[in-house]
């Protein structure tokens, strides 16, 4: 998780100037943090190793009735800290996606979390995800509101849903990247054979939203709510047969045609932030002609990578057909989570 590190309390400088604004939010902080010692916390450090961001994540049970109305689930997901200093870099995304993945392997019903009306920018981070406004905690000076997420539920809104992949009514497509984007775009499929420097605190990796520019024609059959399996593939030398791998779940938003975009800068405003072509490769594409802009959600990294081989030969998709981009049946798509080892909770 580039920058984000897992640490105990302990290993944390409750000194650093991170921490204040907390301090004077919530009376008796301190004491508080010195009494989590030995839980784990998710910590992000800037270049000058100074925290930007701290996550807390506290599984509870049956009852929450410290906030009104109680929150009734079997398995209920606390995010008990949750701060980031907004530095451009969509970090807040990649927080998200810890606090959904972990409620995922969790088993969480719910997920909630309290924060103070003033702190707008976080209030509408959450509600673009799913979380909803359900309850107040604490009183006065010291009231929040509390947001809820149902993890099991779906809407049909693919940001709220997120990470849920909705099998109804949706075509499942294998799109094919090359490797010097697969994993700075997607770091957590990042392959164990790969150095983990590649990844960097920048939006584009950091992102639950991602946006691929290509000039495959076929692409333009995608629809909102398609879903796509991405399928890194062979480095230079190497044997496709057992080193292209299938690799993450994506969830397609829109595809946008090069002729949609007045003019090249519009279209690089529109894919900057989320793809990890710089200006120039942008400007490559523009002018080549007829590109693509395909924005998806990142919703999962196959715990097993399946290669090509057993693509083929385990799951029946065509050898000699063209690996770009192709739909897939049914069959072959929950064939591929299965084997992957995707979270049946994520699959609805």
């Amino acid at each position: 998780m580039n920058n984000i590190l897992h640490k105990t309390f302990s290993e944390v400088d409750l000194n650093d100037p991170f921490f204040q604004s907390l301090r004077a939010d919530y009376p008796g902080f301190d004491d508080w943090f010195k009494r989590k010692s030995e839980q784990d916390a998710f910590v992000q450090y800037d270049d000058n190793n100074k925290i930007i961001g701290f996550l807390y994540l506290k599984m509870e049970y049956d009852l929450v009735d410290d906030v009104t109305p109680n929150i009734l689930a079997k398995r209920i997901l606390k995010v008990g800290t949750f701060k980031i200093e907004a530095h451009g870099t969509k970090m807040g995304e990649q927080f998200i996606k810890i606090i959904t993945d972990y409620a995922v392997n969790e088993e969480a019903d719910i997920c909630y979390v309290t924060i103070y009306e003033k702190h707008n920018s976080l209030i509408n981070l959450v509600q673009q995800f799913g979380f909803e406004l359900y309850g107040t905690k604490g009183t006065d000076s010291h009231k929040e509101n509390v947001y809820i997420k149902q993890m099991k539920k779906i809407t049909g809104d693919i940001n709220k849903d997120f990470p849920l992949i909705n099998l109804n009514s949706s075509r499942k497509y294998l799109l094919s990247i090359y490797p010097e984007y697969h994993s700075i775009m997607f770091p957590d499929s990042i392959l164990t054979t790969e150095d983990k420097n590649i990844i960097k605190d920048v939006s584009y990796t950091n992102s639950i939203h991602k946006i691929y520019v290509c000039s495959m024609e076929s692409v333009q059959r995608l629809k909102y709510g398609d879903i796509v399996v991405l399928y890194r593939t062979a480095e230079n030398s190497k044997n496709a047969e057992y080193s292209s791998v299938a690799t993450s779940i994506c969830v397609v938003e829109n595809v946008k045609d090069q002729s949609e975009f007045v003019n090249f800068n519009e279209f690089y405003n529109y894919a900057c932030k989320y793809s990890v072509f710089d200006k120039n490769e942008l400007y490559y594409w523009f002018c080549k002609g007829k590109c693509k802009a395909i924005k998806m959600t990142y919703n999962s990294a196959l715990v097993k990578r399946i290669v090509r081989h057993k693509l083929i030969e385990d799951i029946g998709l065509q050898r000699n057909q063209y690996w770009g981009f192709f739909e897939l049946t049914n069959k072959q798509f929950e064939t591929i989570a299965e084997k992957g080892g995707i979270s049946n909770l994520l699959i609805n």
